[in-house]
């Protein structure tokens, strides 16, 4: 064999060796360095204490750390437009969520398109409406408040927070669904909503348990009915309002991870997986459900099918409500 032939030979073979061993080595271990959460919501709320629980069960997992980065404003989209704008490689993760629907229709404009521009990764939690009175009210039930509603047209309050918060929507939902006419007053914050119904300002409240549990527990203020699709085993013998006779009356909000498009389809399933083992823990299942929450683990595909069904029905909602574009 010619010595130029002989070399060429040498030279293929010393690539498809190299190229052998090269795919034989161990892809690189995810993740090797920090993991960023960037949270729509500040320190202390119910969204951020139940992510840096499961941020700290992956760190102990994971071998490295998961951390939170708060940064509200703008109705989530400076959070957003911090996560867009960092590479898609599985380091940087937004918190979605039910306000994420809200917003694809509550803003007249959007620098990003949620479906079109995250990748879906895992649910870590849904949490339902409570709808509430003051302790000494008559309205007993859902039935009643629909009674008293229809006998006396615009003569309840119905308070929730801020117009277009899912609390607010809760209540337009209800209006709607029901057909009572009664008057909502919105209030900027809870504390400022809890003290109106206590006051008697307002026949029934909608918010969520955290937001409630210091005035039941004081027995200032009973729960009527919860909004979730099932009984919430922390209020025992509190129908939902689905099973007092509305059953298209369901509102379960949800905080998730999403990435930005592009996130490499292992690393998704990869921590898909591992947030779903890590909601099955007996010590965040009990936290949780102490803050009115309920793990609710699930398939990126089943999270993308979450996100498209709600924007579509709170749109609905915000249109027939009149809700003012932001």
């Amino acid at each position: 064999m010619p010595a130029s032939a002989r070399r060429m030979a040498l030279c293929a073979a010393l690539i498809a060796g190299l190229a052998s061993w090269a795919g034989a080595q161990p892809a690189a271990k995810y993740p090797d360095r920090p993991v960023r959460f960037v949270l729509p919501y500040g320190p202390g709320g119910i969204a951020d204490v139940t992510t840096r629980l499961v941020a700290q069960k992956l760190s102990e997992r994971m071998g490295q750390n998961f951390v939170i980065e708060n940064k509200p404003g703008a109705g989530g989209t400076l959070a957003a437009k911090a996560v867009l704008s960092s590479p898609a490689d599985g380091y940087t993760f937004f918190l979605s969520g039910n306000a994420s629907a809200i917003n694809e229709s509550l803003f007249k404009s959007r620098p990003f398109a949620f479906l079109a521009d995250f990748t879906p990764v895992a649910t870590l939690a849904q949490f339902e409406m409570l709808l509430v009175t003051r302790a000494d009210a008559e309205l007993g039930g859902i039935g009643k408040i629909v009674a008293h509603a229809n006998a006396h047209p615009g003569k309840l309050n119905f308070g929730a927070i801020n117009p277009g918060s899912t609390q607010n929507l809760s209540a337009e939902l209800f209006r709607m669904t029901t057909g009572v006419e009664v008057t909502l007053v919105t209030y900027r914050t809870t504390p400022e909503l809890v003290t109106a119904i206590v006051r008697g300002d307002v026949d029934v409240g909608f918010d969520y348990l955290a937001a409630f549990n210091p005035m039941i527990a004081s027995k200032q203020i009973k729960v009527i009915a919860t909004s979730g699709d099932h009984p919430n085993t922390q209020l025992p013998g509190v129908p939902t309002v689905k099973e007092s006779g509305y059953p298209d009356y369901v509102v379960t909000s949800w905080n998730a991870l999403s990435a930005p498009v592009g996130i490499p389809k292992d690393i998704v399933a990869q921590l898909s997986n591992e947030i779903q083992a890590v909601l099955k823990l007996a010590d965040i299942t009990g936290r949780m459900a102490a803050l009115g929450m309920e793990p609710m683990s699930g398939t990126p595909e089943e999270l993308y099918e979450r996100m498209k069904h709600d924007i579509e029905k709170w749109r609905v909602v915000i249109d027939q409500a009149g809700i003012p574009k932001q």
